[in-house]
């Protein structure tokens, strides 16, 4: 479970991605609007069925916390089995994911049990420019909704449909709004930012758009972005973070296996020696820049042989940031239906993954040790660096990025003193 955004009545509840929650900040403002009360928005999770369940867990413990509230579920589980929720007796109504981003969905008049759609018909990304994000210092921006790749591990796209993005005008006008508001760092999120552009008029590419947000927007200090394909780096993306340091050095890239077997069998559009040299022209461009990948422990079929690829890519490719996700299977998934993996070998090798993760994770903080960085303050006395790298500092008011000098580190984050000459 991810934040939980509140305000006197409407309470959102957010699970998984950067996308939902820039989503949960329009549904919060769209059920504030209409003047609901007593109300808690669940926003699911259908990454795997882990997410699944916690979600649903989550909604049987709000409900017996919160026994008058009325209890909405939506997102991308309750996108793809709205019955399911629908027959919880703690849930109300069941908004699907296309619906959830309007309105009117929300209205007390419109309540009915399942509101749902064929998300796969939707041809465009509803825009909205969002006014703020409760209790938080960045803020996320959608520039694109859906994806038009069919990896064999994931079932996102037909509880997101297909790719979809938002002209480049609105998603200026909408960063201008929120650094008027006080923001000074924007994360770009989407399903799959990457392919952000191929369904407007003229095929504008992330490079493009972001180079004119840059320009667009120079009073914004900091743009970051969520996770990037590999397969679909080019000159422009290339350029855009050469050229830009107000883009932050951090990249967090869809990688998911390091064997090539693996990977054509996840149906991915790239190969190992992609991935290496993905990181080694943005390295040779952006010499500071520090890399963060997806990684699936027990794909089905892996071998330990495929696996220990896996894991010595980490040292190939100097990633430091890593999310390790133990294969779960996907119901609906063509993954579901190779040979799997036994359940013990998915969990030594996500044990082993993370323990590599934890090693470079302190060998990195090690060396940042004795350098300086710019740390935006998002609650009292800690934030985040340029590498979005934890920092502890004192003094500094949240929504500030102060200049620090690195001091001392633990194995997950650093100590900044404030540098004030």
């Amino acid at each position: 479970m991810n934040a939980v955004s509140k305000n006197t009545s409407v309470e959102v509840v957010n699970f998984g991605c950067r996308l939902n929650a820039y989503e949960s900040e329009v549904m919060r403002e769209h059920a504030t609007a209409v003047g609901l009360t007593d109300t808690i928005i669940v926003n699911t999770c259908a990454v795997t069925k882990e997410a699944e369940r916690q979600s649903q867990q989550a909604i049987r413990r709000l409900k017996r916390n919160n026994p008058t509230a009325t209890i909405i579920a939506t997102g991308c589980a309750a996108q793809l089995e709205p019955e399911t929720y629908a027959a919880m007796p703690e849930v109300a109504r069941v908004i699907g994911n296309e619906h959830k981003m309007k309105r009117e969905s929300f209205m007390p008049e419109n309540a009915v049990p399942i509101l749902t759609s064929d998300i796969m018909a939707v041809r465009e990304t509803a825009e909205h420019l969002v006014e703020g994000f409760d209790g938080r210092t960045r803020a996320f921006v959608q520039v694109q909704q859906g994806c038009d790749h069919r990896c064999t591990f994931c079932i996102i796209p037909f509880a997101r449909g297909n790719n979809r993005s938002v002209p480049m005008g609105r998603i200026v006008e909408e960063v201008r709004a929120l650094v008027a508001k006080g923001f000074k760092e924007a994360v770009i999120t989407g399903v799959d930012i990457t392919g952000y552009g191929g369904d407007l008029p003229g095929k504008p590419t992330l490079g493009q758009m972001l180079r004119r947000l840059l320009m667009a927007v120079p009073e914004l200090p900091r743009l970051r972005l969520s996770s990037i394909d590999p397969a679909e780096l080019d000159d422009d993306l290339l350029g855009v973070i050469a050229d830009n340091p107000r883009l932050m050095p951090h990249i967090h890239i869809s990688v998911q296996a390091g064997d090539d077997m693996i990977l054509k069998r996840m149906k991915r559009r790239h190969l190992r020696a992609d991935i290496v040299a993905f990181c080694a022209k943005v390295r040779a461009a952006r010499r500071d820049v520090v890399f963060g990948a997806d990684i699936i422990a027990g794909f089905p079929t892996e071998t330990d042989e495929m696996f220990e690829n896996t894991l010595a890519l980490i040292d190939d490719c100097e990633l430091t940031h890593l999310h390790i996700f133990p294969y779960s299977i996907r119901p609906g998934t063509p993954a579901a239906l190779m040979p799997q993996v036994k359940g013990a070998d998915i969990k030594d090798r996500a044990r082993r993954l993370r323990e590599k993760g934890r090693e470079v994770m302190a060998a990195y903080l090690r060396a940042r040790v004795g350098t300086t960085a710019q740390v935006l303050i998002e609650r009292d006395g800690s934030g985040h660096c340029e590498h979005y790298v934890p920092v502890r500092v004192a003094g500094p008011a949240t929504g500030e990025i102060a200049h620090v000098r690195l001091v001392s580190c633990d194995d997950t984050s650093l100590v900044g003193q404030l540098i004030t000459a």
